[in-house]
């Protein structure tokens, strides 16, 4: 038999043996999110393109080559596409964040929102190990505050996140890449193009068209040959203007207080517009090309672009494929999760009956139980309970039907005993 259609190249199947490490990722995450503060908050699988046009940048790789458009099948009658209706699928987490707290006026309920997601994100690009052109998210925003004290919580939020979940063994990377004032990053832009145009031959194609553009994607280019030049490129903390200093400066106090080490890197940079300031990545040796596994930082311009009152933020993103690479790397067992607690064996046809309402007293009691629907033999079922991890076997056969009782069979300690059928599901309860 010919399988007619598969998962599209760069999306991946979720499969029931593999939902237990995602589930651990993601209620650790809740978990470390609500002892910081964090609510969760979920927004549209897709939005309006030029959200990100506006926030992202339209010069960024991700606007000019990896979004999904979203378009509804034609129908008879149908208007053309209007500009409220250039969707597409979302690309990134912070924005969409950014725009429905605008839209729902949360910053007029409380001034500082702390707000976290879990989240799929789509990008066209070169399917690798990590890089998916659907990929899962977690990311926490914080929205009302230019305190630099809440760029050293978000940075502590990930450590304590990626620690608790077998995600550690990172090197956190920081910078700071300033404000918009013309003597900060204007003054830094000016310096990294003067370098660029030395070595403008040796740059890929997509950098020389960056280096006319947006220059500061330069130093976020993996090609080989860019990185080279990258070596040698002016660093952004030389550039900082007195007030960013002053940040940079607490921010690093912040963080040498929580005993939390990192690597100054001049030269970080994140691949989207609305960044200012503080930028962070944590890095993990044994993913290989793609080592990022958590990256974020500041964007205190980013809900004016939105139209809202000029409002700082900070926030981060982790990609939970790469989390679960990490785990691996590190030699983390995935978790076992025994899906049925008590499994019901049918000896006899007649028996099918009672097990059947023995079944459903078991899972209205709280029991996760199942029984079988194929018409196996009692050793088939017995084999089949003991793959699916259950905990205890209830027998039911012609001698239990005459004596109104069940055998109960506990498959981790190789015990059985008789039960009357009334107290079945009281004994499997308090022996779990």
């Amino acid at each position: 038999m010919a399988i007619k259609f598969k998962a599209p190249r760069g999306t991946k199947d979720v499969l029931p043996d593999e939902i237990a490490q995602w589930r651990l990722v993601e209620e650790t995450f809740r978990h470390w999110c609500t002892r910081y503060g964090y609510r969760e908050i979920r927004t549209p699988t897709f939005e309006n393109r030029g959200l990100f046009e506006r926030t992202v940048g339209e010069t960024t790789d991700i606007v000019q080559k990896q979004m999904f458009a979203v378009m509804p099948l034609e129908t008879e009658g149908r208007k053309p596409e209007t500009g409220d209706e250039r969707w597409v699928l979302r690309p990134e987490g912070t924005a969409p964040i950014a725009r429905a707290v605008l839209e729902h006026g949360l910053l007029h309920q409380t001034p500082l929102v702390k707000v976290f997601y879990i989240a799929p994100i789509f990008r066209y690009e070169r399917p690798q190990a990590g890089r998916l052109r659907q990929h899962h998210q977690c990311g926490v925003e914080a929205i009302g505050s230019a305190n630099p004290a809440l760029d050293a919580e978000t940075i502590a939020l990930g450590v304590d996140f990626l620690t608790g979940v077998g995600a550690d063994g990172f090197v956190i990377h920081l910078n700071s890449i300033g404000c918009m004032n013309p003597d900060c990053r204007q003054r830094y832009r000016e310096a990294l193009i003067g370098y660029l145009r030395e070595w403008e031959g040796n740059l890929c194609d997509d950098c020389q068209r960056r280096l006319h553009t947006n220059p500061l994607r330069v130093l976020d280019c993996k090609e080989e040959g860019c990185r080279a030049v990258v070596g040698g490129a002016p660093m952004t903390l030389d550039y900082l203007c007195p007030e960013c200093q002053a940040h940079f400066a607490q921010v690093r106090r912040g963080l040498d207080a929580l005993g939390i080490a990192y690597q100054l890197d001049g030269k970080l940079v994140r691949g989207l517009d609305y960044y200012n300031r503080t930028v962070f990545e944590f890095v993990h040796p044994n993913l290989g090309a793609q080592s990022t596994v958590l990256g974020g930082g500041r964007y205190d311009g980013l809900m004016d672009e939105l139209g809202g009152d000029p409002t700082p933020g900070v926030g981060f993103g982790c990609g939970v494929e790469r989390v679960l690479l990490v785990r691996q790397a590190n030699g983390q067992a995935s978790p076992q999760s025994r899906f049925v607690e008590a499994f019901i064996a049918v000896a006899a046809p007649a028996a099918s009956e009672a097990a059947f309402s023995l079944l459903y007293a078991l899972r209205r009691s709280g029991i996760c139980a199942d029984m079988d629907y194929l018409g196996r033999s009692l050793k088939g079922q017995m084999r089949y309970a003991d793959k699916m991890g259950a905990r205890f076997v209830l027998i039911l056969g012609e001698e239990e039907l005459r004596y109104g009782t069940v055998t109960v069979r506990d498959m981790q300690k190789s015990e059985q005993w008789q039960e009357p059928m009334a107290n079945a599901v009281a004994a499997v309860q308090s022996r779990l």
